[in-house]
């Protein structure tokens, strides 16, 4: 058996005190009781709406090898039978965990940060690096105070690569996780209005993603943007951090990692990139220029993290956008058939202009329409009314004449927009979602955004639940 952690070393990791039989080790680490594997630890973690300890005997009946529970929680856990790691408290030990894997490893480490991007950055990561090595990636957006240290506790001493999402909706919370991360080249996508309402400027937001310098090891490397108006103040705190070796990305002609074309289709493109000295011609299955400059970037951190990049390149060929992150559905509708682009994750003025041009650029069929579905975008504090109203600016560059809104932010840009255009406006997730399925037409290209908080995916899941996938071998070729 191959253990992720022996329990000798687990204890010695976190400083705690075993209560009952140790196993010899566990396979994995958890926090969810349902999801556990047999052999897995648990870790009792207590959050914001509930405790682990409460779920504690579910993580046991699913197999947990051991249940790792703060030393003031034990008395109600008496009845247990199964082996206990006892700590003043769990979430602290799961940090000490995650740096004693990051001192075990020989990987390279790569962080990523950004206002967007992170996710499908750290996707195109793992996809790039993995014909090179043993990749260990965080799942989803493990990309916070517990996400970090969980992922950094799953990583095996013998990973190659290891590929972090580290995110922020506040100023001073990257810094301990770049500390316990300590990468080799910390990457950043861009610096956008994301979280707007918990700083003042975008100059706050840009100070706060600089945090992740402040982590990267002596002879480490930044990638920053050198498209975007806060690389100085990037290049200048990177420098003020002390990392050795900065590297700008994009289409800017003095970028070393240069975005040299993209030529986008509705369902992917092709970019051409100059990287190491070598241009690269690279076909991607995931639509948008935002894709292909970021791709860029994680060709560059290929380059500087030692992996091959003729491999890479194929490895990021296989990129499919994820659920809520510019997903293309075909689906049945009559005879014919209509495009959903679930674009429902997350979105802040930045990304919902990239979505905007997806849309503009994906053709109806048949006469269909070209429909924006726009939902709240969250964060936006004081600046919400605002930047809400001046979406009808990208809305028209993209020609876009059939905007289908709902959430109360959302009423900010209902009058903001022309009067040609064809609007539509509900108060919420659900509202719209039944108009959307009923007012939806075959050849239209239907295009969903807002904040994960507003439920938009809900209507995705609706026009999934009512039309089913257009069969393959009717489609157009």
């Amino acid at each position: 058996m191959k253990w992720l952690w022996t329990s000798a070393d687990l204890i010695a990791a976190m400083h705690g005190r075993p209560v009952g039989p140790m196993p010899e080790g566990v396979t994995g680490i958890s926090i969810d009781s349902r999801a556990i594997s047999a052999g897995e630890a648990f870790f009792a973690i207590k959050g914001d709406r509930v405790d682990g300890h409460d779920f504690a005997t579910l993580a046991a009946a699913n197999g947990a090898a051991l249940l790792v529970v703060s030393e003031a929680k034990l008395p109600a856990l008496g009845r247990l039978t199964t082996p206990m790691i006892v700590v003043p408290d769990v979430l602290e030990a799961l940090v000490d965990l995650g740096c004693a894997a990051r001192d075990r490893t020989a990987a390279r480490i790569v962080a990523v940060t950004g206002s967007v991007g992170k996710t499908t950055s750290k996707e195109m990561l793992r996809l790039a690096l993995s014909p090179s090595g043993a990749v260990h990636a965080s799942v989803a957006s493990f990309n916070n105070h517990w996400g970090v240290p969980l992922t950094l506790a799953r990583m095996p001493e013998d990973t190659d690569y290891g590929i972090f999402e580290i995110g922020m909706n506040h100023p001073g919370e990257i810094r301990p996780l770049v500390a316990m991360v300590r990468p080799h080249v910390a990457l950043v996508t861009t610096i956008a209005a994301a979280h707007l309402g918990n700083f003042r400027d975008l100059e706050e937001i840009s100070a706060a993603k600089a945090e992740i310098f402040e982590g990267v090891v002596p002879g480490g490397h930044a990638i920053l943007n050198r498209d975007n108006a806060q690389y100085g103040a990037l290049e200048t705190a990177a420098r003020a951090a002390g990392v050795a070796n900065i590297h700008g990305f994009g289409a800017d002609p003095a970028a070393e990692f240069r975005l040299i074309d993209y030529t986008g289709t509705p369902a992917g493109g092709v970019l051409r990139a100059f990287i190491g000295g070598h241009t690269l011609e690279v076909p991607m299955r995931a639509a948008g220029r935002h894709i292909a400059e970021n791709a860029v970037a994680v060709l560059g951190a290929v380059h500087l993290a030692g992996g091959d990049l003729e491999k890479a390149m194929a490895g990021l060929v296989t990129l499919q956008p994820e659920k809520g992150r510019g997903r293309r559905h075909r689906l049945s509708h009559g005879a014919g058939w209509f495009t959903l682009i679930d674009e429902s994750y997350n979105a802040n003025p930045a990304s919902m202009q990239a979505a905007l041009a997806l849309l503009r650029d994906s053709e109806p069929h048949d006469g269909g329409r070209r429909v924006a579905l726009l939902g709240d975008m969250l964060e936006m504090g004081a600046f919400s009314a605002e930047a809400h109203a001046e979406l009808a600016s990208p809305l028209a560059e993209a020609g876009i004449k059939d905007v289908w809104l709902a959430g109360p932010e959302m009423a900010a840009l209902v009058s903001a927009l022309p009067e040609d255009v064809r609007k539509e406006y509900r108060q919420d997730a659900d509202e719209l979602a039944a108009f959307a399925l009923e007012a939806v037409r075959p050849g239209d290209v239907l295009m969903v955004k807002s904040s994960n908080g507003i439920g938009f995916s809900r209507i995705v899941a609706a026009l999934l639940d009512k039309y089913s996938p257009f069969p393959e071998r009717e489609r157009d070729t």
